[in-house]
């Protein structure tokens, strides 16, 4: 009993006096704080920044605020989100890739340390309401599941109210959404209209209208949509309204695009446009079919984009309604420069990039139509990654302007007015956070739960606020990004280019090269900020210095030891040999279900077949309609499919159908007979009942739909049934899968066989 009273105890009420603790309270006229964090959006996409998408709320924002050109990011989604919530860099946090990425190394390990406090904990202690809607990709993958810690989770670090997903994609159709500490279904289907960032809108006003009934306090409202990130999927009729308006392809759009950039005051004076690299194509050497597709899969992402501002529009339009817009800081940005993950054609699955799968052509074709809807996990070609970041170079996941240039607009007419300017000092992500806590008053805690704080490694922009001319306050940054890295300080950028794992740019590049091998640029970006002009040569001192200064701050913020993705270090804690499930499990994500890809593995399912009770549905699930294997039981029939990335399924049936009136059980073996291939048994009891081939299956990722027992979360894996086909849990008891022999390797498939482990 620690917490003192300042009142008076007596024997009676008579002679005492009541009191009462006085709540946290925000600062005089705090004002609210809305978090707008887009994903995979570039720095030319909104119609502010260039672009000729329709953006009228990201607009209208910038036009009564301030626009800023020369905001930078880490080059991918989750180091962005911890940077821009701590306001640590990103190897601080852990986070130097996406979570499902990490190895064990401080700066790897995709743990955030507590002493890296969150704004929303530090918000919430200062009588702020917090919120946390849409991607959160900041839990160590082997804890986003029901069973896992939550200490990592939004409700753990300091938001009062979650509702959105954990993983750094989802299809918007089909969300694995969570609700505060617990998987949801959705509340609609695709069918009834459901869309995901129509439902993060809804919830976002809905916590508002439930904190307005009872309370004034201010709050922090984090609003992280899965948009535009792949899958590009909208309502239909947000796509149509770009029927025929992307024919004339990236290089001329770019070039329109480059021009209203510089009518409209965001460029710098003197920025130049950077030249087509030789890896993408220019738009007339397409053929017509390539053409056609590559403009619908443009249709596709511009309505995304469009139905994002519009939901966005829809929380600030119910913000302005409360009469509170004035006393709002709205931020909206993004976390990294437009994506190239669909590869230099496009794709209808996504999967196919992270799969290392080629794409076809006539099958994108084929399926033009289902492009943008719950039928597809579609992604643009690279052309439209490389226009989407204009005028810069390259795109996400790399440390050129490309990679870590992105959109930044800040509304606050109670402070700013509405002077509809544009600033070009240089900014990071982790100058969001001291620059909210000093504009609303609040001194940086020593201690969050009793932990002592790490200081914040952000500087506050607030002086850019009031002067278009102060100096910029960040002077030095650093990035590093799977192997590329990168230095500005004071107007100059070095910057190396490390080969991805997966992308061939078609010149020999190997990522498994040594780093040192990699060549360093030098630019002098506060002249040339698209990076046009490589002084290397010519300012050979400048650039040792540069190079030098890098190697100091990648040991001051934990950046060695350098590695890649999926090259050793690999969280292997949570695998298993043998694992045994109940049915109607929380959906479980790759990081901690059974690794069944590449090797032999064998499934008994038990099954009590002595009631009537229908025993039809599924046993096993992981993955969906873009990539996924099922077991399940129709007509009460033993079935395997493997569903290769949409494009084909491997389907094995029993011949006979289950005994009744018996407990028995229903067993799978497969077997590994090469790379990414193998036999199928089917048994009752001991009974061999059917058998077949699976020609390939998926080699690395079923991405985001989860492994699920008893039921499909998601969309199926297959057509043969409808989600969820639960099965009765009086008929399957349990579930064991056991064993899984070593991956298959070959010797021509190191990467990939280290890869398929992760």
């Amino acid at each position: 009993m620690n917490q003192k009273f300042g009142g008076t105890i007596g024997r009676t009420m008579e002679d005492s006096t009541p009191w009462w603790p006085d709540p946290e309270q925000a600062p005089d006229g705090a004002p609210n704080v809305v978090l707008v964090l887009l994903d995979d959006v570039g720095f030319a996409q909104f119609g502010c920044y260039g672009s000729d998408i329709a953006t009228p709320t990201f607009d209208r924002l910038a036009g009564d605020g301030l626009r800023y050109s020369s905001f930078h990011t880490t080059a991918l989604c989750s180091p962005t989100r911890a940077c821009l919530l701590t306001g640590r860099n990103h190897h601080s946090n852990g986070m130097a890739r996406i979570v499902e990425q990490a190895v064990g190394f401080p700066g790897y390990n995709a743990t955030i340390p507590h002493e890296n406090g969150f704004l929303s904990e530090i918000l919430r202690n200062n009588g702020y309401a917090t919120f946390a809607l849409g991607k959160w990709h900041l839990t160590p993958a082997t804890d986003m599941s029901a069973g896992g810690r939550k200490d990592r989770w939004p409700l753990g670090r300091g938001f009062e109210r979650f509702y959105g997903f954990l993983g750094g994609e989802t299809d918007q159709f089909h969300p694995d959404l969570y609700h505060d500490n617990h998987q949801v279904d959705p509340p609609a289907t695709p069918e009834e209209g459901y869309h995901l960032t129509d439902d993060l809108a809804d919830m976002a006003i809905r916590y508002i209208k439930d904190l307005r009934a009872v309370s004034d306090r201010p709050f922090f409202c984090y609003f992280a949509p899965g948009a535009a990130h792949a899958p590009h999927q909208a309502p239909a009729d947000f796509i149509e309204r770009y029927r025929g308006r992307f024919d004339q392809g990236w290089d001329a759009w770019r070039e329109q695009v480059f021009e209203r950039q510089a009518a409209s005051g965001l460029l710098p004076s003197g920025t130049r446009l950077s030249e087509r690299p030789s890896w993408v194509p220019a738009w007339d050497d397409c053929s017509a079919d390539e053409r056609r597709l590559y403009a619908r899969m443009m249709e596709v992402y511009a309505g995304m984009l469009e139905h994002t501002d519009h939901c966005i529009g829809r929380v600030v339009d119910f913000i302005e309604s409360l009469g509170e817009l004035d006393n709002t800081v709205v931020m909206v940005m993004s976390d990294n420069g437009a994506s190239a993950e669909g590869g230099p054609q496009g794709s209808f699955n996504e999967l196919y990039f992270f799969n290392f799968e080629p794409e076809s052509l006539e099958e994108n074709l084929a399926r033009i139509d289902d492009l943008g809807t719950s039928r597809a996990y579609n992604h643009y070609p690279w052309g439209w990654a490389w226009a989407g970041n204009t005028p810069f170079k390259r795109w996400k996941r790399e440390t050129h302007e490309g990679g870590v240039t992105d959109p930044l607009i800040v509304h606050w007419p109670e402070r700013l007015g509405r002077p509809g300017e544009t600033r070009h000092q240089y900014l990071h992500a982790i100058d969001v956070v001291p620059t909210l806590l000093a504009e609303i008053g609040i001194t940086p805690p020593a201690h969050i739960a009793g932990v002592a704080q790490s200081p914040i490694e952000g500087v506050s922009f607030a002086p850019t606020f009031d002067d278009a001319d102060v100096p910029a306050p960040h002077v030095t940054q650093y990035y590093e990004m799977m192997g590329s890295r990168a230095l500005y300080h004071d107007g100059w950028k070095v910057v190396a280019f490390h080969p991805l794992v997966n992308v061939d740019y078609g010149d020999g590049r190997d990522a498994r090269a040594p780093f040192d091998q990699d060549d360093w640029e030098l630019y002098h970006v506060a002249e040339d900020p698209s990076e046009i002009d490589d002084l290397a040569a010519v300012e050979p001192d400048k650039l040792a210095e540069m190079i030098d200064r890098w190697w100091r701050e990648a040991e001051r913020f934990q950046v060695l030891p350098l590695n890649l993705p999926g090259g050793g270090g690999n969280d292997r804690r949570f695998r298993r040999t043998r694992y045994v499930y109940h049915p109607g499990i929380s959906a479980l994500p790759e990081a901690v279900a059974p690794n069944l890809r590449n090797r032999s593995w064998h499934l008994m399912a038990e099954l009590d077949l002595a009631s009537d009770a229908d025993p039809d549905g599924v046993v096993v699930a992981h993955g969906g309609h873009q990539g996924g294997y099922s077991v399940y039981i129709k007509n009460r029939r033993l079935h395997y499919v493997h569903n290769m990335l949409g494009s084909s399924s491997s389907v094995v049936a029993a011949s006979t159908p289950l005994p009744q009136g018996v407990e028995t059980t229903a067993r799978v073996v497969f077997t590994a007979t090469g790379r990414f291939q193998g036999d199928v048994e089917l048994f009752y009891g001991d009974v061999p009942v059917g058998n077949g081939h699976v020609d390939r299956t998926v080699p690395i990722s079923f991405g985001v739909e989860g492994f699920s027992v008893g039921y499909q979360r998601g969309a199926p894996v297959t057509n043969a049934y409808e989600s969820p086909f639960a099965i009765d849990h009086g008929v399957l008891r349990r579930v064991v899968i056991d064993g899984m022999g070593a991956p298959y390797r070959h010797p021509d498939g190191e990467l990939r066989a280290a890869l398929a482990q992760q």
